[in-house]
């Protein structure tokens, strides 16, 4: 608010009379604005480190992708950026710490398809991601990949399904969120198999029973398990998006390996505790769509298995985005028969 606005010029003229006049136009000819405090805090952000949630263990799909930001995101703003794993129940653990958490712009979330598929599977959470996180930006997809253990006496997906009705309830899946779980259940429908589930609480010790034959297959963020599968230590089965991706071109899709219609992608973003103000997050917006659009970045996210976000990526289209699929996985979780826990 300038000085010269009317309320603020009558509040000036009451504290300095008679000399009212004098004291506005010294204190015009300076640009001092009686309200000057407040923006000088936002422009003084940041001026200590940001805590950036992960809330899943270190190894991760989200935890490497998180690092990788949260590395030139650091650079960018000038502050350290320190990467706090908090995980637990799906996502939920960390995401609560963040969604209570003061919004001053020096508390973040990065996190992705759990904020849609844990209101799809779970009837109460302690926060509401709608009301208490304010999206920032999109930062990558992520293809989910069906692999398979090399013990296991398949070597594509419509064996696996032969393999899977000729042994019902002998095969088992390895899941470490509700993001692999509620996919994979959803292709056990499309399939009319029973492949049981075994619970894991990292995608780490998963892709290591998996790696043993202790497990049998997993539906995972690609990140984790493509590693494996380029060293010929895992047997990928297909991607679950609709269409190749750009960073694993020569791997199939699901839908082409033998089970038309199904469709998976997993996807992360950044967000911040509903508070933070507008400038706040339009900062990090901005600095992290510079990051995205780096070559360098770029051939990094595409090494490890991510897709990088092209075209506008705004708040609002990230928001929208995660609202459309807490609808579609709802709707997945209602006719595939899950429940909460």
């Amino acid at each position: 608010m300038a000085i010269e606005d009317g309320l603020t010029t009558r509040l000036v003229c009451g504290l300095l009379r008679p000399k009212c006049t004098t004291a506005l136009l010294a204190l015009g000819a300076l640009g001092v604005s009686i309200l000057a405090p407040l923006p000088a805090l936002a422009q003084a952000w940041p001026a200590k480190p940001i805590r950036l949630v992960v809330p899943y263990p270190p190894g991760g799909g989200t935890d490497l992708l998180g690092r990788m930001v949260a590395r030139r995101l650091s650079e960018s703003l000038g502050v350290p950026i320190l990467v706090d794993n908090r995980p637990g129940a799906d996502g939920s653990i960390g995401t609560d710490i963040v969604a209570k958490a003061a919004g001053d712009g020096y508390t973040l979330l990065i996190d992705g398809t759990s904020q849609a598929y844990n209101v799809a599977f779970r009837k109460k959470l302690p926060y509401d991601s709608a009301r208490d996180l304010a999206p920032i930006v999109q930062t990558a997809n992520q293809q989910v990949l069906l692999v398979a253990s090399m013990r296991l006496p398949i070597r594509n997906l419509l064996e696996l399904i032969e393999h899977a009705k000729a042994n019902p309830g002998k095969l088992t899946y390895g899941s470490s969120s509700n993001a692999n779980t509620l996919p994979m259940e959803l292709l056990k429908t499309m399939t009319g198999t029973n492949i049981i589930y075994v619970p894991y609480r990292g995608s780490a010790p998963m892709l290591t029973d998996l790696l043993g034959g202790q497990v049998d297959i997993a539906m995972s963020g690609a990140a984790a398990p493509l590693p494996h599968v380029r060293a010929g230590k895992l047997r990928l089965l297909g991607i679950g998006d609709s269409q190749r991706s750009p960073s694993m071109p020569d791997f199939p899709t699901i839908a082409e390996a033998g089970i038309p219609g199904f469709q998976t992608l997993q996807w992360s973003g950044l967000y911040a505790p509903r508070p933070t103000p507008r400038a706040i997050i339009e900062r990090i917006n901005r600095d992290t769509v510079a990051i995205l659009q780096d070559p360098a970045m770029r051939k990094q996210m595409i090494d490890a298995g991510f897709d990088p976000v092209n075209g506008p990526n705004t708040p609002e289209r990230w928001g929208a985005l995660v609202a459309a699929e807490v609808v579609k996985w709802s709707r997945i979780a209602a006719q595939t028969g899950l429940k909460s826990d």
